[in-house]
């Protein structure tokens, strides 16, 4: 199958299609660093730029596949919350004119769960309704990272990470729900819940400042404690690079301005969602430390150091930190993007 990847960041699409023999088409990516990923791991294929330009007569042939996720922040909880108010939120409409255009047989978007609920409602109604009027019938569903088990990923990848995916096939919704619903995957999935009697892990903020008023200066910490607060991404309660804590079992941290994600710990063995922003860790062994950015990498489903690429005239080696962090933490999971090209290729083929 062919496919067009518009916000195609460090192309996850890519790494999880290319082994199912899908063919990329072209890219569409705007930020310097991305598309030196881009261009490092996929010379050979064009990349577009601003995907709101691209025309029918640019591509070689009509794409199977228009995939993508425009530009979540004004959709995401954390965020404004601006939806189609915002020129971000508009591209979603210009995924829609993209489309238009091209006219490609399969539809696959993506997007925080925040859009679920953004204007009421009213945003992803909007995306929805055009979808329909274009004659994409369309299904939606919520998918989380650290249930999503592939033939790559047979015990799926420890990140709690939920996405919105819409999926939309030209003039069939039947289709589309087949790509997205099917029994195995609705039937042994159910979603953890709290042994009965745990507290809430919701906690105020006045209690995150107290634990690391039990942090001195120097990072030691003596008192007994079986959870740590979130970490805040800066400020006077921010633990030093090597604090001491008095825990034994790995437990994965994360720092945010929010406390949409409670506590921010947890001690299952599934890591936070990845973002561009929050400084993710873990803490073992008595420390805590920033996750590495390979460890973020894994958590993604790339291979190690697949961000690590000349920059700016500067050796692979040198490559800015800051920015891998950021790439990785803007990308897809692998193993979703794995599922939903099989699922998309065995409806498109009548094997199911």
């Amino acid at each position: 199958m062919k496919y067009l990847s518009i916000c195609s960041g460090i192309e996850s699409v890519g790494v999880a299609w290319h082994p199912l023999g899908f063919e990329c088409l072209g890219l569409s990516e705007i930020d310097p660093f991305r598309s030196a990923v881009l261009n490092y791991h996929y010379p050979e294929v064009k990349n577009y730029g601003d995907f709101t330009q691209i025309q029918r007569s640019d591509l070689s042939a009509t794409p199977d596949i228009l995939v993508g996720g425009t530009p979540c922040a004004t959709f995401s909880i954390a965020g404004l919350r601006k939806g189609m108010g915002e020129d971000r939120g508009n591209l979603a409409l210009e995924f829609i004119r993209l489309a238009q255009r091209i006219k490609p047989k399969w539809v696959l978007w993506e997007n925080v769960p925040g859009v679920l609920s953004s204007n009421e409602g009213k945003d992803l109604g909007t995306f929805l309704g055009a979808l329909a009027e274009l004659r994409y019938g369309f299904s939606y569903r919520v998918l989380d990272t650290q249930y999503i088990r592939t033939q790559r990923f047979p015990r799926a990848i420890p990140q709690r990470r939920r996405r919105v995916f819409v999926v939309g096939c030209l003039g069939d919704w039947k289709s589309s729900a087949k790509v997205l619903f099917d029994q195995k995957t609705m039937s042994t999935n159910p979603r953890p819940s709290r042994k009965k009697g745990s507290e809430d892990p919701r906690q105020s903020e006045e209690m995150h400042r107290e634990f690391y008023r039990k942090l001195d200066f120097n990072g030691t910490f003596t008192d007994e404690a079986e959870t740590c607060g979130t970490i805040p991404a800066g400020g006077r309660f921010s633990p030093p690079e090597n604090s001491m804590l008095c825990v034994e079992n790995p437990v994965a941290l994360q720092t945010s301005h929010t406390v949409q994600n409670g506590l921010g710990i947890s001690s299952d063995g599934a890591m936070y969602s990845l973002t561009a922003t929050d400084r993710h860790a873990v803490m073992a062994k008595n420390r805590i430390r920033r996750l590495t950015i390979v460890e973020c990498e894994r958590l993604q489903g790339f291979s190690d150091n697949y961000t690590q690429i000349p920059y700016r005239n500067k050796a692979k080696e040198d490559a800015p930190k800051s920015k891998r962090y950021e790439a990785v933490g803007r990308a897809m999971s692998i193993n979703v993007m794995e599922w939903l090209g099989t699922r998309i290729q065995m409806v498109h083929n009548n094997e199911i």
